[in-house]
């Protein structure tokens, strides 16, 4: 099997209350209480034989009885009020769950709303311990039943359901995947030698329709949103951060990028997939792939400076792109101290530029982690 020098893309730390829990994630696959830092170490370069069983849908879609797991969403909706007039949203939902021994599962979960349409960023978080949430080693499951309070993700076969609040705003999504999942690395299984082990898919077109209520105004929004699930047993430290960015074009293709970068700010490894209009999805070249930094932002909240601005070039024979890659809100970082423990910037951000010589646009999401004062 081939091994990507990656971290996972959202690497955590937790901490138990009546015991110490320490609980890595790579925040999204890849953001981390003590530093949104946290990465794995480098992969070994020898080949090991294949051991781990394949995923399968839909079982590998609900919780597993590994270390580290979440399901993360991220997406953009549109609605037109009574009034006739329009709105842009974008969202974010996470659900983290982490086993640690004998010690109940803890579910540390984030929620976000970007009111593209008045320049707002709203977010909400929380973090639960339950008691009946394990899932027994060896038992089947069938798709997605995750709780955290009265926030929810369930799903079956693609077909999810998302439900979650701020004090301002409640969502509920139906989201159906009308490509395959794509599994990265090529069989969706991401080996790390001593630094253990993760499964990795993504769904990277679901069409969305629900309810939002924005202070108490009910909108039907309908919009694109994308997911990424993954699980296993990993657990490791180490300096520096990503960019990661999805990006689903209006050709009905998508591409996802990331940037891990050293604590100095030099990028160290660089990934990518394309998926076609047909759901068939390629991974890139790392040699095709650049990306410029073209502005800075800096949090009038926690002073950290954030790349803000990009042009992504891409020259691979399946990708020759230009792209410019543009936050829809400059404020779109979340202090998620009070759950994960650390803060990240992830936030929708519209694309322009030229795909294969045509004129192409889109939009997508773009995570920067390991940025500090």
């Amino acid at each position: 099997m081939r091994h990507m020098k990656s971290p996972l893309r959202r690497l955590y730390w937790f901490a138990g209350v009546s015991v110490v829990l320490l609980f890595l994630f790579s925040s999204c696959s890849f953001p981390g209480v003590v530093a949104t830092d946290a990465q794995l170490p480098a992969v070994s370069k020898q080949e090991m034989p294949q051991v781990l069983p394949p995923i399968h849908f839909p079982q590998d879609e609900g919780a597993h009885n590994d270390l580290n797991e979440w399901w993360y969403y991220t997406g953009h909706l549109e609605a037109t009020d009574s009034s006739g007039t329009p709105h842009q949203y974008g969202f974010e939902m996470v659900v983290f769950q982490a086993l640690r021994g004998n010690l109940p599962p803890v579910y540390p979960a984030q929620f976000a709303i970007t009111d593209i349409t008045h320049d707002q960023f709203h977010y909400a978080q929380r973090s639960v311990t339950d008691y009946t949430g394990r899932v027994p080693a060896g038992t089947p499951t069938q798709g997605i039943n995750i709780h955290v309070g009265n926030w929810s993700i369930q799903g079956l076969n693609g077909h999810d359901q998302l439900s979650a609040s701020t004090p301002d705003y409640t969502l509920q999504l139906d989201l159906n995947s009308s490509k395959p999942a794509v599994l990265h690395n090529g069989n969706g299984i991401i080996t790390y030698g001593l630094g253990g082990f993760s499964y990795y898919y993504s769904r990277t077109h679901m069409n969305v329709s629900g309810i939002l209520q924005d202070h108490g105004q009910t909108l039907k929004v309908s919009g694109l949103a994308w997911m990424d699930h993954q699980w296993g047993n990993f657990l490791a430290l180490g300096d520096g951060g990503w960019n990661w960015y999805s990006i689903q074009l209006n050709n009905n293709t998508e591409i996802m990028l990331y940037f891990v970068h050293d604590v100095s700010g030099q990028v160290t490894t660089t990934y990518g997939d394309y998926v076609d209009a047909a759901g068939k999805d390629t991974t890139i070249a790392p040699s095709a792939i650049h990306s410029t930094v073209l502005s800075t932002w800096r949090s009038p909240t926690t002073g950290i400076i954030y790349p803000s601005d990009w042009r992504v070039n891409i020259q691979d024979p399946h990708v020759q792109s230009t792209l410019m890659v543009t936050p829809l809100v400059k404020d779109q970082e979340l202090d998620a101290r009070t759950s994960t423990g650390n803060i990240y910037w992830e936030g929708a951000v519209s694309i322009q530029g030229q795909f294969k010589g045509q004129i192409a646009d889109g939009q997508g999401y773009v995570e920067l982690t390991g940025y500090t004062k």
